[in-house]
């Protein structure tokens, strides 16, 4: 689980095919952050819940699968490319964004970064089949980053971004066009999924999945 709060800009170092997995080295440059890191620990990177698997002076491994290359970027990166890097929440820290739980929904895709002259909103296209989860001035996580949603439309909602964010963060490189890894509120997501099991797979009530001798069944 995590926050979204980004706390250090990495740099993928290496990418190596292996097997149908990807095997990645990652730079990290926040060693205050980072000096404790161990192998079998969760990181997040660009949204991505990833486990160490090699550590090396200032960089470790992942072995990202292929469910992970097929739903998120990660399969994009190249030696170079920057990413916003997260280690797991502790149960005594303090929760600064959203629960985060570094399970990528889908790929979204930039429409449009507008400057508002002290901050810039960007407006994100994503499948619609996600609309039931995103409501305005919900949480949501782009490319690992815990952000506000500020409107939303059938299928793209916009954020607006503060200059701190930019400043330590990869969202400042994103331009119109580039695809981002999305993860929705979780508690909208069980919400959604809760008012489906209200309803039932038909359009009447009475089609509900949830009666009284199911609940009878679990001992209600």
């Amino acid at each position: 689980m995590f926050t979204g709060i980004v706390k250090d800009i990495g740099t993928v170092v290496s990418t190596r095919s292996n097997g149908s997995n990807l095997r990645m080295t990652v730079r990290y440059t926040n060693r205050n952050e980072f000096s404790d890191l161990a192998v079998d620990e969760s990181v997040s990177i660009n949204g991505a819940c990833q486990t160490v698997v090699v550590l090396g002076d200032d960089t470790f491994d992942v072995d990202t699968v292929a469910e992970t290359l097929r739903k998120t970027t990660l399969g994009s990166f190249v030696p170079g490319t920057a990413v916003n890097l997260e280690r797991a929440l502790r149960p005594m820290d303090r929760l600064g964004g959203h629960f985060v739980q570094g399970h990528v929904d889908c790929v979204g895709k930039v429409q449009g970064v507008y400057d508002l002259g002290g901050s810039r909103e960007i407006r994100v296209a994503f499948p619609s089949d996600y609309q039931p989860y995103i409501v305005p001035v919900g949480s949501i996580a782009i490319n690992g980053v815990s952000l506000t949603v500020a409107s939303v439309r059938d299928d793209s909602f916009s954020v607006a971004v503060i200059p701190y964010t930019f400043e330590n963060t990869t969202i400042d490189d994103l331009r119109e066009g580039d695809s981002v890894n999305l993860e929705f509120d979780i508690l909208g997501k069980y919400i959604a999924r809760q008012n489906v099991l209200l309803k039932g797979t038909g359009d009447d009530a009475s089609s509900s999945s949830i009666s009284e001798d199911w609940l009878a069944g679990l001992g209600f």
